[in-house]
Order: structure tokens, then sequence, then C-alpha cells
């Protein structure tokens, strides 16, 4: 190829705010007439029915406009078989081009990722800012390492049922969390919390929320250690398991767990949506995936169903917020090609696709991005994910173990730490002992 031909030529590209408004950015990405290439992407394998087909339609409709030869897989993350992949990739420098990272992946991976300031800056300037959390794990010593994606990113929010709720625990959810308007929800606390979970469980509905060690059952305790100012490490890297937040917390799960179904500890990611879809339970802490499959198969319980925000603590109102990244490989051979396509799939035209592809589902990382119509007018019922995206900023994204260092907040999460205390106090266990536990635990992280 002739040192002309292997030039690529500066492009700009038309994006819709999510106002409306027409902005033209330059794209910091050339191409020539040649350019091409091929590129290969790995994405995750959507949980909602027919997600991944409008994302695969606008990778296609870029490579035919920018000529690149695109190779597309949607790999499960069953099995941990997207984890693998990764891994194994990374091991032998030869793979994707772009591979999906779940939240922790691109701080495990960041040596071997191509930076993308050059990207996140035109994103954030049109987008709008993006949230502590999504910094916190996709920017290492201040670069960015990953870009948030839209697809597959989530907020674990309750998703209640309005009827049970009303009958067995006496909230109107639709009336603490009305469509279209903001939360009145001053009296949804951790007390208000617990007192409706025994009264559901008292009338043969009980909550569904996992205690295992597994993704949705950390998320749904790292809210809460939250919401009770808990640490089990400081951002300096100090243990500091044995303090009074962490106990709280502890005593409050083991409240809680008196009214949840008592194999939780087993649970998986699947068992809340089932136990949900099934018409079993009254609440779910879980992204609108179930109320999706409940509409497809079930759509007397989706009928039912409204998603609404966490209840508060004494130290605030926070959510399970599991943002989802897209990386690339340093090793990948057409990385300019790369970020094109990442910055293409973060306009805004293309997220609200995505969002409306998923039903709601898919959430943006940005600040502009949270009042899509989708949200307003999904249903049945109409509105019942209105809440989903916090639009209100009502809440605090956080996910379980931070502000903890990367590497140990990582091993907690993981390793489902806070969740296998929680169990230990549940079944007896002294308080003492259980943090004994905890610390000789994270003794040990901070030593791999």
């Amino acid at each position: 190829m002739s040192k002309r031909a292997s030039k690529l030529s500066r492009r700009r590209f038309i994006a819709n705010t999510a106002l409306a408004s027409t902005a033209l950015i330059a794209a910091p990405y050339v191409r020539g007439a040649n350019a091409a290439g091929k590129l290969s992407i790995g994405f995750w394998d959507h949980w909602v029915p027919g997600a991944n087909n409008v994302t695969k339609t606008l990778v296609e409709e870029w490579a035919a406009k920018e000529k690149v030869d695109v190779q597309i897989d949607f790999i499960t993350s069953q099995a941990n078989k997207l984890r693998l992949t990764i891994a194994a990739e990374a091991v032998a420098r030869s793979g994707h081009d772009v591979l999906a990272l779940a939240s922790w992946w691109p701080n495990e991976y960041a040596d071997k990722l191509e930076p993308v300031d050059d990207v996140m800056a035109p994103l954030i300037k049109l987008n709008g800012a993006v949230n502590d959390t999504v910094k916190y794990l996709g920017q290492i010593n201040g670069k960015w390492v990953a870009v948030p994606a839209t697809f597959g990113s989530q907020i674990k929010g309750p998703c209640s049922r309005i009827d049970l709720m009303k009958q067995h625990a006496g909230i109107d959810v639709q009336a603490m969390y009305p469509a279209g308007a903001k939360p009145n929800a001053d009296n949804w606390t951790l007390e208000t919390f617990l007192k409706a979970a025994e009264g559901c469980h008292k009338g043969g509905v009980p909550f569904g929320i996992g205690v295992g060690i597994t993704s949705d059952s950390v998320d749904t305790i790292g809210a809460l250690f939250h919401a009770f100012g808990a640490q089990l490490v400081d951002a300096k890297g100090n243990i500091t398991a044995k303090s009074d937040p962490v106990r709280q917390s502890l005593d409050y799960y083991k409240q809680l767990m008196a009214f949840l179904p008592p194999d939780v500890p087993a649970w998986d990611d699947a068992s809340n949506n089932k136990w949900l879809i099934a018409g079993k339970g009254a609440l779910i802490m879980n992204p609108p995936s179930a109320w999706a499959v409940a509409k497809r198969d079930a759509p007397k319980v989706a009928e039912q169903l409204w998603t609404h925000g966490f209840p508060v603590g004494p130290k605030g109102r926070y959510a399970p917020y599991i943002p989802q990244f897209w990386g690339i490989w340093n090793f990948s051979k057409n990385k300019p090609a790369a970020k094109s396509l990442i910055a293409r799939l973060s306009q805004p035209d293309a997220i609200e696709k995505m969002v409306v592809a998923s039903n709601g589902y898919d959430l943006p990382a940005y600040a502009n991005m949270t009042e899509l119509k989708t949200w307003a007018e999904e249903g049945p019922p109409k509105g019942t994910l209105y809440h989903y995206p916090n639009p209100y900023n009502h809440m605090v994204l956080s996910i379980g173990g931070t502000p903890a260092p990367h590497a140990i907040a990582y091993q907690m999460y993981s390793q489902g730490l806070m969740t296998k205390l929680a169990v230990r106090h549940f079944q007896g266990e002294a308080m003492e002992k259980t943090l004994d536990y905890a610390v000789k635990e994270l003794e040990g992280y901070t030593r791999t």
C-alpha cells in the first residue's frame, strides 16, 4: 500500500443531541480511499430478546460507510464465556479488536488496552458528564482506558409488584415514584423496606433478593453497605471492617434475610428473575430484563411491575449501578477504525436505538441521556420504567466494594465477600467472629 493510501482522511459526522438539536463534531479518526481493513468485535450477548439486532445493524451501517470488513460476535456471559474469551485473548495478544468489558475489567486489563481519551473528550462534550463510578472503573490515573457502553449498562433497583406491595405492605409504589414526576419517597427508608419485606413474607410473596456470590446479590448488598456508610476497606487501602457502619449493615441484613426465601444464599443471577416472572414474590432488585421477559412470557405479571428507587439509609440513597465498557486491545491492528466505531455507537441516535431495542434496559452513562422517551412510554403499565435511569439524580450510583483500591475492591466483589459475611452472621455466627473472618480475607486480598 502506498504512503498516501495508508493515510486516512479526516471526516466529520452529524449526531443528534439528547435534546434533538444537531451537533457537528469532528471525529479524531481519519481514513483513506482504501480505508478499510478488517475489524473484529466481541459484544456481550444481551439478555433482552432482540436487543442484539439493533447494535448489529448499527455496526453494519457504519462498516458499509467506512468500507471496513467487520466480524461481529455476540459472546454470552453464561458459564463465564465472555470472561474466558477476554483472558485468553489478553494472553495470546490476538483476537477481537474491540471487546465488551464488564465493570471491573478495564482496570484489570489496563496495561493491554489502548488509551481512549481522544474518544471520551468529544463524547462527554456532546452527551454530558459521566458519574464518579464510571470514572472509577474506566480511568486509570485520570486516563481513560475504555469507553462506557450503553449496551448492557444497568441500574439494579427495586422492581415491585404494584398489587402485592399494596396488599401486603400498604405501599403504593406508583404514588411513591409517579411516572413523569419527581419521586415522593421521603418515607421510603431502609426501615420501611424491612417492614415491607416482613409483610410480603407473611403474605406468602417474599422479596426475591439473592444473597449468593454472583453479581445481582453482591450489587444489592453493596448499595446497602453504602447507604449505611459502611466500608470494608477505605480509599487508601486500610482495612476498616471492624466499624459500626459495617456492624449496622450486617445486623440489618440478618433481619432482612429472615423474610427472604430460605435458599437465597444459593441463588445466582437468574434466580430472582425466575422468582418474579413466576409470580412468587413482590419485589426483586434487577434491571428491566425480568420485566421484559415477563412481558413476553407472563404478561399478567408484567402489567403489575413498577421499577423504582432504592430505599434511603443513614448516609443516603444509593443504587447498584453496573456500567459496561468497550475496550480496544493495544495490539489491535486497526485502532483508528475501532475508535471510530465506538464513537459512532456512542452518538445520541445510536444510544437511543439501543435503549429502544432493549425495552429500556440499556442505560447510557452520560448526564444528558437520562430522559429518553422510551422510559416514559414503555409499558405495560405505561411509565413502568420512568424512574429506572434516575432522571432526577435521586440516587447516588455506586458499585459494591468502593472506595477501596481497584484490586482489593474487585476481589471483594468477585468473591462475594459482603454476602458471605451476611450469611455467616444470619446463620448465628457472632458479629466479632464474622468480622475477624472479614479481616483475614481482606488481608489476603491486600497481599495479592
